[in-house]
């Protein structure tokens, strides 16, 4: 079960960033491990509802997030951590969470998404157990999805 629920995920994370920022991800090792705090990351959290029951942590460290936007906005120059940057973010947390939850839905999961919320107390995640994907997008940095076990 848990290939079928993380498989998704990969795939979309993918398609998404390659259609969305131009360039193709790459996916380092994926593991299970606690969740842990991590310095100047962003952390927005889509819940995944229905007939499992998970949540999806994007964290993005902050050194990255203006490059991301950037090219999100096809390579207008961001110079600023602002709400658009918040609101591009979540669209793209929500892009993949979304993608992935209709391949979950295809595979016969009865299954939603819960609206992004940017966290900023990650007291509630501190050692939880999840799967940890580690993205490496070229000449703009790596960050992570975790998928609560």
């Amino acid at each position: 079960m848990e290939a079928n629920f993380i498989n998704p995920f990969l795939f979309s994370s993918v398609y998404v960033i390659e259609s969305v920022i131009q360039i193709k991800p790459s996916i380092g090792k994926i593991k299970v491990s606690e969740i842990r705090e991590i310095e100047n990351t962003l952390l927005l959290k889509i819940g995944i509802v229905g007939q499992i029951e998970r949540d999806v942590l994007f964290g993005f460290p902050k050194y990255m997030i203006m490059k991301i936007v950037s090219k999100m906005m096809g390579g207008y120059t961001v110079t600023e951590y602002d709400e658009m940057c918040q609101s591009a973010l979540a669209e793209l947390g929500n892009m993949i969470t979304g993608n992935a939850s209709s391949m979950l839905m295809d595979e016969g999961y009865k299954v939603d998404i819960t609206p992004p919320n940017i966290i900023d107390d990650m007291t509630k995640y501190r050692g939880i157990k999840a799967f940890q994907i580690p993205l490496q997008i070229e000449s703009i940095g790596e960050f992570n999805i975790s998928i609560t076990v």
